[in-house]
């Protein structure tokens, strides 16, 4: 087995003999991508010749299926113990060529990777010949490297067949349902008293065009009547601990108040004093501060909203052996394989003034005007505070594709960047169901752009157009304007726009409604980010590993993210979101273990003192500790790594003062042997007769 270099100071080993070393070298033309710029023959001719290569080739695709075969082929009759690819990212096929390996009967960390697309091929095409010479570097600094390596195992750890899922919203409902279903045992958490999160205010949902209430109830009994999983409403996470596999989590309910519907109980509901704007109905219509959240809800029991309840104690005189004021919130905890993160979204709440909002009361959210139709039956005339309306304008991209220098930003300094993508069709959708229930009021489309982007969704332009919606458009600059009509108007409300339809013509539009089509901002959960460790990206979302690779995996083993908690994403693709998550964890959990990569610290207890500076400078709890020991009678500390706690950063390496700190497959002295190749011009060995 070859071992790191040595090093004055530090207790590296002697490198293994050269006849010990066979190493096969595979160079990838990677179709036109690498060998349109590279002369890839050069270089496998080149690293060909340098010591250990038993085998240096070419190949147009090393991934394909042909490829891989070749390198097993090499590997048993040449008897290979070290693999080097020069291709594409690692990213991409790191995994594929460690498979390729251990088909071919080889521990898959005695490969290497040299990456000559993106570092050479494409930032070097404009010199052929140093991009040339470059690879031949690249590809010798990979082969010093495999000179070196170790045959690592992977970390395996017991894991329990159990996951947590954050949220009970459509996403954290349908990956519970899904794991369940694969035999594992769930917990469900939901910060409210109530399941279903933004599906259940719905009418409709597009494009199916299927009432919301009935396929969130049917999705909700499948959960709640699972064997398998645990429900907790009033639950939110106050502690975590742990590592995929075996993670510590505290959790607190706080009580319900309410322990059964019995006799009484909507007497009690209306004998409360307290009277809320119904944030269900985003205020359209009061509730009590004990409640339901709407017809049909689940839990079905009513629940008191502490946030907002007195403690009068009128309720109790209506139902007594229902209610508890004074029941006190309960700590447990739970041990759990993998977490699902299926927080969700809220809708981009506009800023005082924003389009009139705030300021003009005929100005309303998209949310809150199909809260406003489904609670119409489409008889009579549609009304707003009392008044008939006959024309409404509709307002796209309010807090999306928001400009730097043109929108404000919000408190935290930032503005929303992104497209929200599910508004566009959501907003045609409402406008159709509009015109389909009072087709006497005209609809005026204000849009940016129309990205009607799924499946069907076209449809609702198509459709909108052939209804009569008339449909404006505004340069992102010169973004429509919402004020007030002079005393007299039929129409309280003028939206000014330059219409770009019509050539930059400056229209108004008096209406009676103008209905802002809000994006989606994530729910904020700053708390559970830093509690778990987790990361949001730019738009505050939460951040996968790798949109393709690793769509649904955080950079937390076990941590997975489904639905709006990731991004913008209608039901279906919150829900395809959390078949993936649910997949991710059952793959992860189903055997009752895990296992990790081995890229982490590992300490030279002959060199460690116990300075405990690795300890100060890591950043992952529970990753590195001192230990008490024993050493000749005396008392003393030594450096002990977690690994499945470790991700490999390194910080500690540079941190301990006497080098007693490696991190596997990654050594000093491998990173040694690679800097000195890519200094050192690579000479190929004269071979003589």
């Amino acid at each position: 087995m070859p071992e790191t270099p040595a090093n004055p100071g530090h207790p590296e080993q002697a490198e293994a003999a050269d006849d010990e070393l066979r190493i096969g070298v595979y160079t990838c033309y990677c179709g036109g991508n690498i060998g349109d710029v590279v002369d890839v023959e050069e270089v496998a001719k080149t690293i060909g010749q340098l010591p250990n290569v038993i085998v240096s080739r070419t190949d147009a695709s090393t991934c394909s299926d042909a490829g891989q075969a070749t390198i097993e082929e090499d590997i048993r009759e040449h008897n290979l113990n070290r693999v080097v690819i020069g291709s594409c990212s690692p990213f991409l096929h790191e995994q594929t060529f460690r498979g390729t390996m251990l088909r071919a009967g080889l521990n898959p960390y005695l490969y290497q990777h040299a990456g000559i697309r993106e570092q050479d091929s494409w930032v070097t095409h404009a010199d052929p010949a140093g991009a040339t010479q470059k690879a031949i570097r690249l590809v010798g600094a990979a082969v010093a490297k495999a000179r070196f390596l170790e045959a690592l195992e992977p970390i395996r750890l017991g894991a329990q067949k159990h996951a947590l899922i954050i949220g009970g919203g459509v996403a954290g409902l349908r990956a519970a349902r899904d794991i369940a279903g694969r035999g594992l045992m769930v917990t469900l958490i939901e910060k409210t008293p109530f399941l279903g999160g933004r599906m259940a205010q719905l009418d409709k949902v597009f494009p199916t065009e299927l009432p919301a209430q009935p396929s969130l109830k049917a999705l909700i009994d499948d959960v709640v009547s699972d064997p398998n999983v645990t429900v907790l409403t009033n639950t939110e996470i106050v502690g975590f601990a742990g590592y995929v596999g075996d993670f510590q989590i505290k959790l607190r309910q706080t009580p319900r108040g309410v322990s059964g519907d019995g006799h009484g109980m909507q007497a009690a509901m209306d004998i409360c004093p307290v009277d809320l704007p119904d944030e269900y109905n985003y205020g359209l219509t009061r509730r009590k501060a004990i409640y339901h959240r709407y017809p049909g809800c689940s839990p079905s029991i009513p629940a008191i909203d502490w946030e907002h309840c007195t403690l009068c104690g009128e309720c109790l005189k209506a139902c007594p052996e229902s209610i508890s004021l004074e029941a006190p919130p309960k700590e447990f905890e739970v041990n759990v394989g993998a977490i699902v993160m299926a927080t969700g979204f809220r809708p981009y709440e506009p800023r005082q003034g924003e389009y009139g909002y705030g300021e003009l009361s005929e100005v309303v959210t998209l949310p809150q005007f199909i809260r406003m139709l489904a609670l119409t039956d489409g008889s009579g005339e549609l009304a707003w505070n009392g008044h008939p309306v006959r024309d409404i304008a509709m307002i796209h991209c309010v807090g999306s594709r928001q400009i730097n220098g043109i929108d404000e930003p919000q408190p935290d300094g930032e503005i929303n960047l992104y497209c929200s993508r599910v508004c566009c069709t959501a907003t045609l959708h409402a406008a159709l169901e509009l015109r389909r229930k009072f087709p006497q009021v005209n609809v005026f489309d204000v849009y940016q752009d129309i990205r009607t982007y799924a499946r069907g969704h076209e449809e609702y332009y198509r459709s909108a157009a052939e209804s009569g919606v008339r449909f404006l458009r505004f340069l992102p600059e010169e973004g429509p304007s919402v004020v007030r009509s002079q005393d007299g108007d039929p129409r309280p409300v003028l939206v000014r726009v330059k219409d770009s339809l019509t050539w930059g013509e400056d229209l108004e539009v008096p209406v009676d409604l103008v209905v802002l089509a809000v994006g989606m901002m994530p729910n904020p959960v700053d708390d559970l980010t830093e509690l778990l460790k987790i990361t949001a990206g730019n738009d505050r979302f939460l951040l996968e590993v790798h949109p393709k690779l690793r769509p649904v995996e955080t950079a937390v083993n076990g941590i997975v993210l489904a639905g709006t908690a990731q991004s913008p994403m209608t039901i279906q693709e919150s829900c395809a979101s959390a078949e993936a998550a649910a997949a991710k964890v059952s793959s992860l959990l189903s055997q009752g273990r895990v296992e990790l990569e081995p890229f982490v610290a590992r300490v030279d207890p002959g060199r460690c003192q116990g300075s405990g500076e690795c300890l100060e400078v890591c950043q992952y709890e529970g990753a590195i500790r001192l230990e008490p020991v024993s050493i000749n009678g005396a008392e003393a500390k030594r450096a002990l790594v977690t690994p499945a706690n470790c991700v490999g950063c390194g910080v500690c390496v540079g941190a301990c003062p006497n080098q007693a700190i490696d991190i596997q497959g990654w050594t000093l002295g491998q990173y040694r042997a690679m800097v000195e190749a890519i200094a050192s011009e690579i000479r190929p060995v004269e071979v003589t007769a």
